[in-house]
């Protein structure tokens, strides 16, 4: 584990090294990096995978006090790290948060060559609906830690319209148990995460980002799981009109979280991507 240091705080990341070509992973809240690693120990011969653990709730270290860890702030630490790193030419590849659109929709970036978007928020689904009842909870002065202690239940984390509409599969305990941990123990953790959540942006100004991104002209993979529930698959087809450069793979058998889910076939969808589209 590495940590590079930003303007709003201490940002920890995996990375297999190497002099492949870069890909740098966007996990979604309360996670970490290591839900990308069935697809990152099949790629990493080839390619050279950065995983960090964005600050949405999953992360360890606490963000600077004063740190902007807001909504529109997640897109300058996604620019941050890229920039901190100097990474050039990097593939983006992401699951549930839409990290990389507000990237590109609010600070645009050079440093990006091509996109992978699976499964994610978009246009104006953030958060998608079974994530409102924590954005509800943030607001609520200790809803926050109620929230996590639900979530640290069985039937909040496999629940219908809770954490069971992420994956068809049950994510192993400690795998769960380590992503739920930061921000069930620690008040700064949850700080940070209520940054984020109560500061979503209207309706209106979403759909602006969004339409933004069509001026990205780089290469773009769409794979999104048919039976989503949270993220519809009108979604994907939506994103696959929206970029100039795109195509889309439906994935059958998954829900949200496709590295969980269908990890083999999301790693076959993505190496075919990347090789047809080597510069």
């Amino acid at each position: 584990m590495f940590e590079v240091q930003l303007p709003a705080g201490v940002i920890e990341y995996e990375d297999t090294g190497g002099d492949g070509p870069v890909l740098v992973f966007i996990h979604g809240l309360l996670m970490d990096g290591s839900g990308w690693r069935h697809v990152v120990d099949k790629l990493r011969t080839e390619y050279r995978c950065i995983a960090p653990t964005w600050p949405l709730g999953g992360h360890r270290k606490p963000m600077n006090e004063d740190g902007d860890v807001s909504f529109l702030g997640m897109a300058k630490v996604v620019g941050d790290f890229l920039e901190a790193l100097d990474l050039r030419n990097v593939t983006l590849v992401q699951n549930d948060w839409g990290g990389a659109q507000l990237l590109l929709g609010t600070r645009g970036s050079d440093r990006v060559g091509r996109l992978v978007l699976t499964s994610c928020e978009a246009f104006d689904n953030y958060p998608p609906k079974p994530a409102r009842l924590i954005v509800a909870a943030a607001k609520v002065p200790g809803g926050l830690r109620t929230a996590m202690a639900l979530l640290n239940t069985p039937m909040g984390r496999r629940g219908p319209a809770t954490w069971g509409w992420m994956s068809k599969r049950p994510v192993p305990k400690e795998v769960i148990d380590s992503w739920f941990r930061p921000a069930t123990v620690d008040r700064r953790i949850r700080r940070d995460l209520a940054k984020y959540l109560n500061t979503v942006p209207p309706r209106a100004t979403l759909l602006e980002i969004a339409q933004r991104n069509a001026a990205f002209t780089g290469p773009v993979l769409i794979a999104w799981a048919i039976e989503d529930k949270m993220m519809p698959i009108a979604h994907a087809r939506r994103l696959a009109e929206l970029y100039p450069d795109a195509r889309l793979v439906e994935i059958e058998d998954s829900y949200t979280l496709l590295p969980e889910d269908q990890p083999e076939r999301l790693t076959e969808v993505i190496g075919e991507f990347l090789v047809a589209t080597e510069s």
